[in-house]
Formats: C-alpha cells, sequence, structure tokens
C-alpha cells in the first residue's frame, strides 16, 4: 500500500523516481482507505540521517497491508548536527511536542553515533528514555534499531551491552528459533542480515530479562528479539534496513578515516559482502591508498561503480517481509483499540448518534 506525502521532505520524490507507490496528501484524502500514522526517530549522524529515512521509508511502504501510510519523522533537538542537516530537519522533520499531540500507531527507532565509553553519558540519552517511556503507553509497538536496542535494553532491563573483540561488520546467515511468532510467520528459516557494531546485547541477557528471542546467527549473535508480550518492543540488531551499497559506502568512509590518520589501521572488508573479484580489485585499490597515504598525495578515487555492479543484495526480501508482518499487527491492535474507544464514547441505544 502506499506512502502518503504528507510533506515536501525529498526522501519521497527520491522514492517516487525509483519506482515506489507514493500518493499526495491531496489524493489519499478522497480514499476511504484505513490510515497508519508511524513514527521514525532518526537518530543517525548527517552522514546518514536521509539514507535511513529512505531505507525505513521504502520497507513500510511496500507493506501488503491495506492502508495508507504516513511516517512522521523526528530527532532529538539533543543531537549536535550541521547547519546543512539542522536545515533539513527544520524544514521537513516533526517535534516531539507535536507527535505526543497528534499521535502514533506506531514508532520505529534508528541508531545514532556513540561517542562516550557509557551510553548513560550520551546527550540523547534522557530524552530518548522520555521518547521509550511514552511510546510504551501511547503507541502499539516500538521497533528498536541496533544502538536504541542497547540503550533501551540498559535503561529498561538493566542489561548493558558488552564490547566485541573486532567489529560485528558484514553480512551474516540467521536462523529462526521460534517459528510460532506472528513477526516471522511466512519468513525463510535461514535468512542473512547485515551488522555493522562494536558491542552486542547476547542472547543470555535478552533471556534474563524476560525477553523472547526470535531470530539469532552462529557468527553474529541475536539479531531479531521482542519484549515479555511479544510485541509492545520489538528488538534488531542488525540492519535490514541496509540498502545493497549501505556497507560500501561505510568502507569508503572507513578508509577515508585512514587517510586522514583518524583510524590507525587500514579497515578489514565486511564479511560475506564483496565477492571474489571485487575483493581483488579493493585490495589492489588498498595498495593504491597506502601509496598516496605514504607520499601525501590526493586519495585515488575507489571504483565504486564497478564494485556495486558486484554486490548482490540477499536480505531485503526477508526485511519487507518482517517489517509487513510487524505493521499487519499493528494494524489488527489498533482497529482493536478503536473499535473499543468507539463503543466507549457512544451511547449504546444510539450508536449513530441519530
Amino acid at each position: 500500500m502506499p506512502l502518503i506525502a504528507n510533506s515536501s521532505l525529498p526522501t519521497f520524490t527520491r522514492l517516487k523516481n525509483e519506482g515506489e507507490t507514493i500518493l499526495s496528501d491531496d489524493t489519499a484524502r478522497h480514499q476511504d482507505i484505513r490510515e497508519l500514522h508511524i513514527g521514525l526517530l532518526n537518530m543517525m549522524p548527517d552522514a546518514a540521517i536521509t539514507a535511513t529515512e529512505r531505507q525505513f521509508f521504502r520497507l513500510i511502504g511496500e507493506s501488503n497491508q491495506i492502508a495508507q501510510f504516513y511516517v512522521h519523522p523526528f530527532t532529538l533537538p539533543e543531537i549536535e548536527r550541521s547547519e546543512k542537516t539542522q536545515q533539513h530537519i527544520d524544514k521537513y522533520y516533526e517535534s516531539f511536542d507535536e507527535i505526543k499531540n497528534n499521535g502514533l500507531d506506531a514508532l520505529i527507532i534508528t541508531g545514532a553515533n556513540v561517542t562516550q565509553p557509557d551510553l548513560s553519558l550520551e546527550p540523547f540519552w534522557k530524552p530518548l528514555i522520555d521518547v521509550v517511556d511514552w511510546a510504551y503507553e501511547n503507541v502499539s509497538s516500538t521497533l528498536c534499531s541496533c544502538l536504541a536496542t542497547h540503550a533501551v535494553m540498559q535503561f529498561r532491563y538493566n542489561k548493558k551491552r558488552l564490547p566485541l573483540i573486532n567489529k560485528r561488520w558484514g553480512v551474516f546467515q540467521h536462523r529462526i528459533v521460534d517459528r510460532t511468532h506472528p513477526l516471522v510467520n511466512g519468513v525463510n528459516t535461514r535468512f542473512d542480515v547485515p551488522h555493522s557494531r562494536f558491542n552486542e546485547i547476547p542472547r543470555e541477557q535478552f533471556e534474563a530479562s524476560g525477553l523472547h528471542v526470535l531470530v539469532e546467527s552462529e557468527q553474529a549473535g541475536v539479531h531479531l528479539a521482542v519484549s515479555e508480550d511479544k510485541f509492545r518492543i520489538v528488538f534488531f540488531q542488525g540492519h535490514p534496513e541496509y540498502d545493497m551499497i549501505s556497507l560500501l559506502k561505510e568502507y569508503k568512509r572507513e578508509i577515508l578515516r585512514f587517510y586522514n590518520d583518524e583510524r590507525p589501521d587500514y579497515p578489514p572488508l565486511p564479511k560475506n559482502y564483496f565477492q571474489i573479484k571485487a575483493k581483488a580489485i579493493l585490495n589492489e585499490y588498498k595498495g593504491c591508498v597506502q601509496s598516496s597515504k605514504d607520499e601525501n598525495t590526493a586519495l585515488p578515487a575507489m571504483p565504486e561503480e564497478l564494485i556495486e555492479s558486484m554486490l548482490d543484495n540477499t536480505w531485503h526480501d526477508t526485511a519487507e517481509a518482517l517489517l509487513n508482518n510487524w505493521i499487519g499487527k499493528v494494524y489488527q491492535i489498533t482497529a482493536i483499540d478503536r473499535r473499543e474507544l468507539f463503543m466507549k464514547e457512544v451511547d449504546p441505544k444510539n450508536p449513530l448518534g441519530l
């Protein structure tokens, strides 16, 4: 079902040009189709904020539920932004006060850039708690992505994430461990998910908190878990929303950080992501980068287009199915809630107010 372009956010134009179904707000108002309002708390750093918009908007819009989707992006003012990004936020994003006043059916919370040794020291810590606490009481379900999962596990369940020896970076195979849950209904029992993180919440911490693990990987650990009631909070540790080129873009940024002496070592290749030929090309490029760095010459251009032609997306269909199941459950719950609200507000002897 379609996304509704309820603002002039450029993401709508970008997705429409990619072939997604985008309706204008005026057109949507003339159709007798149920609305679902989904919030997107976008805490991603400036370099990824618009890409993250597109990724989650796309997954929501690809749901096959019979509804019109209004997505409401907002962020936390405590997160420091560049002037350009702040202008984007001021023009296209809503405030949390507006979100609370208008209400939501469901909420998605993205990851964020971390600069402190403990999440509780981050500037977004207290305002994020406020958002999650509000959502727990006022929306049917909150989907937490990566860093958001780690933050909620710390402040709601008192379980601090554990540092990994090496960054978990790449595309990893996962297996459904609870096939009875509606979130994984119709999903392949084995599927890939991208990961990009330095820390993790292990299965033991989820289970000690009374949470339910649904999907995990021998290499990458738990990807999907749910709260005690099996739906109020949904936890992702991976990044099923990633585009096919997301890890390539991240790899490119890490190479630039190495070249600029912002990291001591040349970044390793993301695991299970590049084909053999692409690896050979990138290893050759590594030598060129190292030579340029040693000789203090300009960084040579990465052969991105060539590499992109060799990439495969092995996770999007499953991500789409999971988001569709999540939205479908939201649809069912909100329909029940609305019926109950209707029956409380009307005179049972004259339900139509005649």
